[in-house]
């Protein structure tokens, strides 16, 4: 077996270090420094850069003007993003045009792929529900026009295979990443005959609007509520696993922005207790502080390897004893848990400076709680293995 990366996902991940490269920590605005929301729009020009970078296209086909790599490369980006903080709806706007390309219209994909990857097109989605407690498909109602649905048989193209008509579209997602910035948003929503469809509407479309939220770390969400949206039916994904498929390309990328973040965490540790000296010694060499600190690296290689087997299967569709959402479950029971322990300790190690606004510690703390809250608890994911494991008997 190798679990080596091939040359292209390297090749993406040194791209990527290139990019992020010109992106201080330091330069970030802090949620603690700044009252409301740290800005009201992402960092451009390093948007444009991941443009100028081929970074936005990495997933899309050759057809659409992109690499055609896979989940595996997306991760590797986000990961290098997370290390410096990066204002940018990465995750967000490539999860939505991997959905759009493998289940959406094929004239849509033709008029929103190429223009993502040259970065002119900001995506999001919605995908924490009314209250982030429920199903966030829940949150929305989607109906047809002229009340003939679609057939939602998802089948084998896996291609939107609804009828003419337009859909009408009532509710509300909160916490919508960077939605006053994005230009389109999908909507996961429910049908009347209770499957779930995922929509994509313009932020300018009749009856939406959006309310300005604050995000733990400081950035501007929206609260985007839809009053008798009309959709055209092409605009409109009602393949069976569309939004399953895009939710857990969503969770797989946040665990790899937690691992990122953790894992330069972890590096900020280990160059502060090995400079700073207590009874004359580095406080490094103390058994207390290295073995807090090993604990924290088998964390993170834990997440690690959780993390690029759920990518893999979502990927590859990878044969296993579970479904890929078992693999998806278990990388966010240690994203969760492992990206708070370890942000956690390092605060402790850095003592007094871990609070310190003039250090950069405090802003990887709020940016590592959003992506702890962003998972959900451990013990809900648990849970969910656990259930799988019931229905899927090992043995």
């Amino acid at each position: 077996m190798d679990f080596t990366f091939t040359e292209e996902q390297q090749a993406a991940t040194e791209a990527a270090q290139a990019v992020f490269s010109g992106v201080a920590p330091d330069a970030v605005p802090s949620p603690a420094l700044v009252p409301g929301a740290v800005a009201e729009d992402i960092d451009r020009s390093l948007w444009a850069g991941l443009a100028a970078g081929d970074l936005l296209s990495l997933t899309l086909a050759p057809e659409h003007g992109g690499a055609g790599l896979d989940l595996v490369a997306l991760c590797l980006v986000l990961r290098e993003s997370a290390k410096v903080l990066a204002r940018v709806p990465l995750l967000e706007t490539c999860a939505v045009a991997m959905a759009v390309q493998r289940y959406g219209d094929h004239e849509l994909a033709a008029e929103l792929l190429p223009p993502i990857g040259r970065g002119d097109l900001v995506l999001t989605v919605g995908a924490n529900g009314r209250t982030g407690h429920d199903p966030a498909e829940l949150a929305v109602t989607a109906r047809p026009e002229d009340g003939v649905g679609g057939s939602g048989s998802g089948s084998g193209s896996g291609r939107n295979n609804n009828s003419g008509a337009s859909w009408v579209l009532d509710g509300v997602q909160s916490a919508v990443p960077w939605a006053q910035a994005a230009d389109w948003i999908a909507v996961p929503a429910h049908a009347g005959d209770g499957r779930a469809v995922l929509a994509l509407i313009r932020r300018d479309d009749d009856g939406v609007t959006i309310a300005e939220q604050v995000s733990t770390n400081g950035e501007l969400f929206g609260e985007v509520r839809l009053d008798a949206v009309r959709v055209e039916s092409r605009r409109l994904i009602d393949a069976a696993d569309a939004w399953e498929w895009l939710r857990s390309v969503l969770t797989t990328g946040t665990c790899a922005l937690a691992l990122g973040l953790g894992e330069a965490v972890l590096a900020m540790t280990s160059q502060y207790t090995g400079k700073r000296e207590q009874f004359g010694f580095p406080v490094a060499t103390f058994q207390a502080v290295a073995m807090q600190a090993a604990d924290r690296y088998i964390d993170l290689r834990a997440m690690e390897v959780t993390l690029w087997q759920a990518a893999w299967r979502i990927a590859v569709g990878g044969a296993g004893a579970l479904p890929p959402a078992g693999d998806v479950a278990v990388a966010k029971i240690w994203a969760s848990d492992g990206v708070r322990r370890v942000v956690q300790t390092a605060q402790h190690l850095h003592g007094g400076f871990g609070a310190d606004t003039d250090y950069p510690l405090h802003r990887f703390h709020a940016w590592a709680k959003q992506i702890e809250l962003s998972l959900g608890p451990a013990a809900a994911h648990e849970e969910a293995l656990g259930d799988l494991l019931a229905a899927h008997p090992l043995g």
